[in-house]
């Protein structure tokens, strides 16, 4: 158990993350890792950890219970996107799911704790969302019928809001036991997220300008409501475990507290530490550790 420790085709599958001779040609990413203290989000900057040092697409981390490990997506030279494990305690890397030709994204434990869930990309190329226990290994779909799903955020065993690919793409929200699922928003960002403490959801709404907003939807109402304007150049964003949003805008990471907040405000500028670009962000459940997502360092490595 973790307590230890995307008919689609290359068209659509571009809009969620690169892949083959796109990964090759896209910008790359890498991961990095430090200790937070507070709601406030203040950062340990001398608990750095180079979580990836990867000329390449290293990206969407996920922290499983436990503060000891880091799940995220790396896409080697030829475009095969596994699932990867790095240990914070050993600096140790592993491939969890060796799955060529499927390709994994987006890792995400499951609110059961034993198996964590990912959008495969099939070798047919249909995309759809998959469990696996925790090593990677006895792979079951979870919603056969619905596809092609981009990202997905549980808020139960049961119930999980989809990003599903489309043209505008939609929010979904499904039924792991019925094994359907609805759509109740149009046009949305990339992050999806269950908010602390309501049983609900966050995601973007994008206008027509493409400006978005982190809204919030309640499932059960069916009503949704804005909490804050999005940071200029990035659709990204994650909660603390008390409820607090942050955001990445160059190299800096920003605070807003909502029913508080009147705008974003500036946590700590990461520059020095060689990061710049942020885009994604993940906090561990227990809110001890933050990793972010930066672009390339430019320094080549193995993981």
């Amino acid at each position: 158990m973790f307590l230890h420790r995307m008919a689609t085709g290359l068209l659509l599958l571009s809009l969620l993350e690169p892949t083959g001779a796109a990964a090759q040609a896209t910008p790359g990413t890498d991961i990095w890792a430090f200790k937070v203290s507070g709601n406030a989000v203040s950062v340990v900057p001398e608990s750095l950890v180079r979580v990836t040092m990867r000329a390449g697409y290293d990206n969407q981390p996920h922290f499983p219970p436990g503060e000891r490990m880091v799940l995220y997506t790396q896409i080697d030279s030829v475009g095969q996107a596994d699932i990867w494990r790095f240990d914070l305690r050993t600096g140790s890397h592993s491939n969890v799911t060796r799955s060529a030709p499927e390709s994994e994204y987006s890792a995400t434990v499951m609110p059961s704790l034993a198996r964590f869930s990912a959008i495969r990309v099939e070798a047919d190329s249909t995309q759809r969302l998959w469990s696996f226990e925790s090593g990677g290994t006895n792979p079951e779909v979870i919603l056969e019928k619905v596809q092609p799903v981009g990202y997905h955020a549980w808020l139960n065993d049961d119930t999980l809001a989809l990003f599903v690919l489309g043209n505008p793409a939609t929010l979904q929200i499904a039924s792991r036991a019925e094994g359907t699922s609805r759509v109740v928003a149009e046009n949305i960002g990339r992050s999806l997220h269950k908010i602390p403490g309501k049983d609900a959801f966050s995601f973007v709404r994008l206008d027509r300008t493409g400006a978005g907003t982190i809204t919030e939807y309640d499932p059960t109402s069916g009503e949704s409501s804005p909490i804050a304007p999005l940071l200029a150049e990035n659709e990204f964003f994650a909660w603390t475990p008390g409820g607090t949003l942050v955001m990445g805008q160059g190299p800096k990471l920003f605070r807003w507290t909502p029913g508080e907040s009147q705008e974003w405000i500036e946590v700590v500028d990461l520059e020095s530490a060689g990061i710049m670009g942020i885009s994604r962000i993940a906090f561990s459940p227990e809110g001890g550790w933050i990793a972010v997502v930066g672009e390339d360092a430019g320094d080549e490595g193995g993981n």
